[in-house]
C-alpha cells in the first residue's frame, strides 16, 4: 500500500480532463427541441468549446390503425394515428464541470435529455 500513497489517480482527477459528451435531445414537438437545441449550441460558444451539431436523426413515426366501430359491426372502418419522435444530437468537447452549467438551462416541457460522456481518445 505504501507504494500506491505518491501516485495520483482515481475518480478526483479527471475534473480538468477533456472529455467527448454526448447530448440527445428527444420530443414530439419541434420548435421545444429546435429551441432547447439554439439555447446548449449558443452556451457552449459562449464558453468557447468545440461544438458540432444538432445532427438531425430520423423521424420515427409510430402508427396504430383501429377499427372505429367498437363492436365489430357495419362498415370496416378504420381510424389511423401517428406519433412522430423526432430527435437531435449535439456532441461537446469539454471538461465535465462546464457541461454542468451548460445543461442547467431551462428545458422546454416535453423535450427529454440524455447526456452521455465518454473520454476523448
Amino acid at each position: 500500500m505504501a507504494l500506491l500513497k505518491g501516485k495520483t489517480g482515481g475518480f478526483g482527477d479527471d475534473e480538468g480532463r477533456i472529455h467527448r459528451i454526448r447530448i440527445t435531445l428527444t420530443s414530439r414537438n419541434v420548435p421545444n427541441l429546435e429551441k432547447v437545441c439554439r439555447d446548449l449550441k449558443q452556451g457552449a460558444k459562449d464558453k468557447k468549446l468545440k461544438v458540432s451539431g444538432p445532427v438531425r436523426l430520423p423521424t420515427k413515426h409510430l402508427r396504430i390503425c383501429t377499427r372505429k366501430s367498437p363492436c365489430g359491426e357495419g362498415t370496416n372502418t378504420w381510424d389511423k394515428f401517428e406519433m412522430r419522435i423526432h430527435k437531435r444530437v449535439i456532441d461537446l468537447h469539454s471538461p465535465s464541470e462546464i457541461v454542468k452549467q451548460i445543461t442547467a438551462i431551462t428545458i422546454e416541457p416535453g423535450v427529454e435529455v440524455e447526456v452521455t460522456v465518454a473520454d476523448s481518445a
